[in-house]
């Protein structure tokens, strides 16, 4: 987790209002959009932003800023409408239909189509994520193919087979992901809709030559993860107490092993790490929020002295709980 990802996006979001996403729409009214903002609803704890752009006659793309442990989603089912979602930070866990749960981090693609997420929970892990949703109609888009994609051969029919029949697929962060989707938070605003448009096409032939054999992430059944779930509620939940592997194994019935390593896919750290880094969090909201002295705070947090919840705060944050206070009240 990097702290600065997660101040970064708090800033990003400090005016939306809690409670709900905010939709900021790049698309003249009545225009027929593949996934229509007035069909689509989300509920949250949290609060983020989604801005939406017409990309090509069946294409629309939706940048996704998000502060919330949980966002639901519900939208039209499809076959035919594949969307494809880009993790750039954060982790996302999903949990679509048929007990699925795709878990992924900065840098991953899911691949599906809607009828997989038309009513399904989006699991932020850390607390936060961003990340860019593409929405591909891809009945329109043989009606009215472009002229990069016709001239190259595309087969909307073997698509729709491959990828929206299935599974869904994930695909882990690499190289050519990375070449694809950057552009596309390095252009300024006036640029946006032309690199959305050239991206999209790469994105696809980019699928046409993907091997799902050649690479995998883990995916866990939603029974599993729940479990890991509601350990993590018990440890967030009690930051002032400290709870052994060998006590959450016994009380959960989960064997050590796949304790870690199910919650290490969940959350990408290990528990002891991610712990730390999740009571730091919480002590710059406690800081940044409250009058509490730094020794309260730190014994609030399960740490024995103030010394050692300096020394933790420090490694993950890279300065003392006093300088972080005193910089976020000068801004």
């Amino acid at each position: 987790m990097k702290q600065e990802e997660y101040i970064r996006i708090t800033d990003l979001l400090r005016e939306a209002p809690e409670g709900q996403l905010e939709v900021i729409r790049h698309v003249d009214p009545g225009k027929k959009q593949v996934l229509p903002t007035d069909a689509f609803s989300a509920r949250t704890a949290g609060k983020g932003r989604i801005e939406n752009y017409p990309v090509l006659p069946g294409i629309d793309a939706s940048y996704c800023d998000l502060l919330a442990p949980q966002v639901e989603f519900h939208h039209p089912a499809s076959r035919s409408v594949l969307e494809l979602f880009y993790c750039r930070s954060g982790r996302v866990g999903w949990n679509m239909q048929e007990g699925a749960a795709i878990y992924l981090g900065a840098g991953d693609l899911v691949v599906h189509s809607t009828f997989h997420c038309a009513n399904s929970a989006m699991m932020l892990p850390l607390g936060y994520a961003q990340g860019l949703s593409i929405a591909m109609d891809l009945d329109w888009l043989e009606r009215d193919c472009p002229a990069a994609l016709q001239r190259a051969g595309v087969n909307f029919a073997a698509l729709r087979r491959e990828l929206c029949e299935g599974e869904p697929l994930v695909v882990p962060a690499c190289v050519k992901l990375e070449q694809i989707f950057a552009p596309l938070y390095a252009a300024p605003a006036e640029h946006r809709a032309a690199y959305l448009q050239l991206k999209s096409q790469e994105l696809l032939l980019y699928l046409l030559d993907f091997r799902p054999e050649q690479k995998a992430l883990t995916q866990y059944f939603s029974q599993q993860t729940e479990r890991i779930r509601e350990i993590h509620r018990q440890l967030t939940e009690h930051l002032d107490r400290r709870f052994t592997i060998e006590e959450l194994s016994k009380q959960y019935l989960i064997n050590t092993s796949t304790l870690k390593s199910v919650f290490k896919a969940v959350y990408g750290l290990p528990i002891a790490r991610y712990m730390k880094e999740y009571r730091v969090r919480r002590a710059m909201q406690m800081l940044r929020e409250s009058e509490d002295a730094i020794s309260n705070i730190a014994n609030q947090l399960g740490y024995e002295t103030q010394g050692k919840f300096s020394e933790a705060f420090k490694d993950v944050a890279q300065m003392l709980p006093s300088e972080y206070r005193k910089l976020y009240r000068d801004r």
